[in-house]
């Protein structure tokens, strides 16, 4: 019975309903940030949490037990059982009603061409449907000397004997459209398990050890397409026994896109800006190839083509394969200035790869070859450590070094180099010196150093002393392996 006040806020998704929403600023921390600068009530009604410093957006908590509270009548409910009741009186008030909104749209599963499984219908000459008994299946395309359409028809409208159906009393002509290639995808995963299986849909026991998958990677256009087709057609399999899991992927990933050199998506827009992937492999190797693409940036992230980052991978390799082709370089003595950075790299590469952080894998792999340089040698261990991580993106040089240095077998099945943490931590860290606030200069400390001892070497510091000459030092902040901060006055 209160009247509710109306704010425009510039964070309302104008396409989520009428582009007018509820606010709930102790349960929705953007309504609470809101509410505190317009100065607006808020009302808790969730329990659980305190709501005076943020909002409380306990994830999950649906059926979870937590109750309402402020909510006269529905108070003491949980959420899921509050959501009946509220509905039922508004219902019972007549002033609403329920109603299911659904987003999506229908899906059009007829393809005017011939590649695709073809439909096993066939539209009898009274006008009934029949539908292919499974004894006839699997319909198999028929070769066409033809396989362009003609006048928008479907290629399948050339197969003159193909689509006349005549069987069992039952006349028509098949369905001409193909399906799409969404249709096959939708399940492919759980078929490439078992791809010869000619009895069955797939073996039960191996899907049981296979599914789900771990990680999907796919394009943007997955999200919304063919991941929630794939997930749909899952379902139905589960229900029908043949999947023996309900959901099929358990972590989806989707990968950026490669622009053009202007920013834009590749195509017939712009013909100039499109790479030919076969020519960059022809003129600079698959291998620099796939090392500037991991290098560009972030997998997720949507990067710009850069013929000038071709050519920096491939002189990275270069340096690789000159470094490690010679004999000198490589020693079997262990170099005390290389055990720090060889073990930083195995840790960093191995937890990168993980995460899928290729671009940031590969600078390390960068900076532990440009400290072989320096040091003119490297231990053997190291070298092959090294020539292991670095063939998960090069392989083909990866396979040739491996080669090289002794080995028969394929370095694929190579146990993963480790690391040793005592040897990557650090023995001194540089850290900023501020004076009220601002950076003044830089000091090289001990990463165990005691806060006395930090402060005197930061003090010493030529631009830190002028800094604070002549003032009241107030306030010292040393907070290990962080900053120092002097507050004067």
């Amino acid at each position: 019975g209160k009247e509710v006040p109306l704010y425009i806020g510039d964070f309302v998704l104008a396409s989520y309903g009428t582009g007018a929403v509820m606010a709930v600023p102790s349960h929705d921390q953007r309504d609470f940030d809101y509410a505190i600068v317009h100065n607006i009530p808020m009302i808790q009604v969730i329990d659980g949490a305190d709501v005076s410093e943020k909002a409380f957006e306990k994830q999950g908590y649906l059926g979870k037990g937590c109750k309402l509270m402020n909510s006269e009548e529905f108070t003491g409910l949980t959420v899921e059982e509050a959501k009946t009741a509220i509905t039922d009186k508004l219902v019972g008030m007549g002033i609403a009603r329920r109603k299911v909104n659904y987003h999506f749209r229908e899906w059009i599963f007829a393809r005017q061409r011939y590649w695709g499984e073809p439909v096993p219908i066939v539209y009898e000459e009274d006008g009934k449907i029949h539908v292919l008994a499974d004894e006839e299946l699997p319909l198999i395309l028929p070769e066409l000397e033809d396989y362009k359409g003609k006048n928008g028809q479907a290629p399948l409208e050339n197969a003159v004997e193909w689509k006349q159906y005549d069987k069992d009393g039952i006349k028509g002509k098949r369905e001409t459209s193909t399906m799409p290639g969404s249709a096959g995808s939708s399940w492919y995963y759980l078929r490439y398990i078992d791809p010869d299986n000619d009895k069955e849909f797939a073996n039960q026991e191996l899907l049981k050890h296979w599914m789900p998958v771990d990680l999907y990677i796919g394009g943007p256009e997955h999200a919304v397409g063919h991941l929630m087709y794939s997930r749909i057609w899952n379902h139905y399999l589960y229900n029908k026994g043949l999947s023996p899991v309900k959901e099929p992927f358990k972590k989806l990933v989707h990968q950026g896109m490669i622009l053009g050199a202007n920013g834009i998506k590749m195509g017939k827009r712009f013909p100039e800006f499109v790479v030919n992937p076969s020519d960059i492999v022809r003129d600079y190797g698959a291998d620099t190839l796939r090392l500037y693409e991991m290098f560009m940036g972030p997998l997720e992230a949507s990067k710009p083509w850069s013929d000038q980052g071709v050519e920096g991978a491939k002189r990275f390799i270069t340096r690789v394969w000159k470094f490690f082709t010679e004999p000198e370089h490589i020693s079997d003595a262990k170099k005390d200035e290389l055990t720090r950075v060889y073990h930083q790299t195995v840790k960093k590469v191995t937890t990168d790869f993980e995460v899928l952080g290729f671009n940031t894998a590969i600078s390390q792999l960068m900076i532990f070859v440009n400290q072989v340089y320096r040091t003119e040698s490297c231990p053997k261990e190291y070298a092959e450590g090294f020539i292991k991580m670095f063939s998960c993106i090069c392989p083909h040089i990866g396979e040739e070094l491996w080669s090289i240095f002794g080995h028969e077998d394929t370095i694929a099945y190579e146990p993963w180099p480790t690391w040793d943490e005592a040897a990557v931590k650090e023995d001194t860290i540089e850290i900023g010196v501020q004076v009220n606030g601002k950076v003044k200069g830089t000091v090289t400390l001990a990463v165990d150093e005691d806060q006395e001892s930090a402060l005197a070497k930061a003090k010493e510091i030529p631009s830190v002393a002028r800094a604070i000459a002549e003032k009241r030092l107030v306030k010292e902040i040393y907070i290990k392996g962080k900053i120092i901060n002097l507050v004067v006055k």
